[in-house]
């Protein structure tokens, strides 16, 4: 079975919200065994527009990904990260 990522691209404007989302995040996190394959970090935009903050997780199957971002702990923690910027979320499956 191929692995799943959730591509993150986000501009945070409230830091201290941002926080929250992390913290309320981490259950599901766990709970999925996601594996952070990058999280912030220097970028380098070669096309297109850029995000401040850039994150890749690893996920073991597309269907765990889709449910970690779907489970109740994930959509509690998604109330503040709305509250603290504004970016898109992907799901993509490996090969």
């Amino acid at each position: 079975m191929p692995k799943a990522y959730w591509i993150a691209r986000v501009d945070v404007h409230d830091p201290e919200t941002y926080k929250s989302y992390v913290e309320t995040a981490k259950p599901a996190f766990e709970r999925y065994k996601a594996n952070f394959l990058c999280r912030g970090g220097k970028t380098e935009v070669l096309e297109g527009e850029a995000r401040a903050r850039n994150v890749v997780i690893e996920f073991a199957s597309l269907q765990d990904a889709h449910d970690c971002y779907h489970s109740p702990e994930y959509t509690k923690a998604r109330e503040f990260r709305d509250k603290a910027g504004k970016g898109e979320f992907i799901l993509v499956e490996g090969v």
